[in-house]
């Protein structure tokens, strides 16, 4: 049958399909149409379709069957994009590891998925090598180095066909392991039919299908923020531009090479952007729409980016576990930056006490989520995954976000912190984000965070990280004063650390944590 606009448009409108169909459609209908960019290389749809064949054969010549899982841990790549959807069209699961993470970690994740090829890269490889086992995933270098098979010495030959499998709808589309900063790496299984749920929902959210779309990706491809602008854009034809390691001027020159037209950013990214010195000499007039996630955005901050940057912008709150998420587009309701917006059509969240009970609107709780698309549960933790989850009185199941928060009149969520990191000080709830955003109205810091320390006196008591703004100086005791003084008496700073960064996972999320360890032996 005749690949046309219209037969894709009909694709996309079945209750289930799959992301790689729609790729080979594409390539059909427009093989020339770039796919993928990444520096100085680019890939078409009609070559990544080819590449795609080769790589489903190969997996399967290898032994992956249907729901196997095929692990990869690299830096973004043409070759990575290309393997993740290789690996659905053989209808296995990616398993997609941040390198970031220490090679014990990396391992114990690899044991606990049981994959048995592992693509990767030079500095993972050097990473791991120690660790290594016989008995282990066959490694293949995307990157052409040596420590394992050559990606191109593994690929079969270019005629290489896949044999047509079957997917099952509820089987793994991918697992996402968690960051592992509070514990042991969850993974976090998410469905075929999850995915295919989320490409439809994108439809009414700028995702719509379009070949002139351009998608600049600066975050990491194992990371779930990412993957919900990655695979739509493949999804609906358009290109995506691959920005492996985030650098402010040089997104802001790819985003004016390229026309882009579309990017996910988390909050972190879009203030150092905005800091750019002379961010307006930059034409970014492509622009449609910027979308953020993954950590708190401040409204001010959002303000910003809707004055001096083209185009709308849409946050997005949820969790890779699913659940249910709101949307904020704040370009439509500036007077609601303060919020995260409202749920989704079909999702229903609610707010509960720390028994368990659910809270009228307008009180503060803990937030739960239902929708069509939750994850399947924690790979081989069915504890970890019933206590993530919270039933209703009619037994439907609801997601826990771990997050405190409340809704308005209008149905709009404002988040106050992660409830593991709310301080009790005095008996009284301190929220560490609104003395963050006191921290932050000062004209010399850039960033703040606000961790709980132990205290003899009020069991914990609020301590504060601040990066100061370029060429400015900081004193930490004048600063404390000054923010006590616009602060209400229950929280009150006990103490100010100025640093030169806060440190952070790779998709932006301030690890509080490490601030509480740094700081302990101190408070001691």
């Amino acid at each position: 049958m005749r690949v046309t606009a219209a037969s894709i448009a009909a694709m996309r409108e079945r209750p289930f399909g799959s992301h790689h169909e729609l790729i080979q459609a594409h390539a059909s209908l427009r093989p020339k149409k770039v796919a993928m960019i990444q520096e100085g290389r680019r890939i078409t749809y009609g070559d990544l379709d080819v590449l795609m064949d080769r790589i489903a054969a190969g997996l399967q010549r290898d032994g992956i069957k249907p729901g196997d899982p095929v692990a990869i841990c690299a830096s973004a790549s043409i070759e990575y994009g290309a393997v993740f959807m290789a690996t659905l069209r053989a209808a296995g699961g990616v398993v997609p590891l941040a390198p970031s993470s220490t090679a014990q970690s990396l391992m114990t994740m690899l044991e606990d998925c049981g994959a048995t090829i592992l693509f990767l890269d030079a500095a993972v490889a050097s990473a791991l090598a120690p660790l290594r086992k016989s008995t282990g995933p066959t490694w293949v270098m995307l990157d052409g180095s040596d420590a394992g098979v050559r990606f191109e010495d593994w690929l079969p030959s270019s005629e290489s066909k896949p044999q047509a499998v079957s997917m099952d709808p509820n089987a793994a589309f991918n697992i996402i392991y968690s960051s592992g900063t509070t514990g042991t790496p969850k993974g976090i299984v998410q469905s075929h039919q999850l995915r295919w749920l989320q490409l439809m929902r994108d439809k009414g959210h700028d995702y719509d299908a379009d070949s002139a779309q351009v998608t600049l990706v600066s975050t990491p491809l194992y990371s779930n923020t990412t993957l919900v602008s990655f695979l739509p854009t493949l999804a609906n034809g358009g290109t995506v531009v691959l920005q492996a390691k985030f650098d402010a001027v040089k997104f802001l020159e790819l985003a004016q090479k390229h026309r882009v037209t579309h990017a996910m950013l988390v909050p972190v990214q879009y203030r150092r952007l905005m800091a750019v010195p002379d961010f307006e000499r930059y034409d970014l007039s492509s622009f449609v729409m910027k979308y953020s996630t993954s950590a708190p955005f401040a409204g001010d901050l959002k303000a910003d980016v809707l004055k001096r940057w083209p185009g709308g912008l849409t946050e997005y709150y949820g969790m890779t576990e699913g659940g249910a998420s709101c949307v904020l587009l704040a370009h439509e309701r500036p007077d609601k930056l303060h919020t995260v917006g409202c749920p989704f059509p079909g999702h229903e969240m609610r707010v509960i006490d720390e028994e368990g009970r659910e809270l009228p609107a307008g009180q503060v709780g803990e937030i739960v989520g239902r929708s069509p698309v939750m994850m399947n549960g924690y790979l081989n933790q069915p504890k970890k995954t019933s206590e993530a989850e919270w039933y209703d009185e009619k037994g439907n199941r609801f997601i826990r976000t771990g997050d405190v928060g409340c809704f308005d009149a209008e149905g709009f969520l404002t988040l106050m912190d992660r409830r593991k990191d709310m301080i009790i000080s005095g008996g009284f709830n301190v929220y560490p984000s609104d003395i963050e955003a006191v921290l932050v109205q000062h004209e010399g810091v850039l960033e703040a965070a606000v961790v709980g320390v132990p205290s003899e006196r009020w069991g914990e008591t609020p301590v504060g990280f601040v990066v100061p703004r370029d060429g400015c100086s900081l004193d930490a005791s004048s600063l404390c004063s000054w923010a006590n003084e616009r602060l209400g008496k229950t929280q009150a700073i006990s103490a100010i650390e100025v640093v030169s960064a806060l440190p952070r996972s790779a998709i932006g999320k301030v690890l509080k944590r490490e601030l509480r360890d740094r700081y302990r032996p101190r408070s001691s």
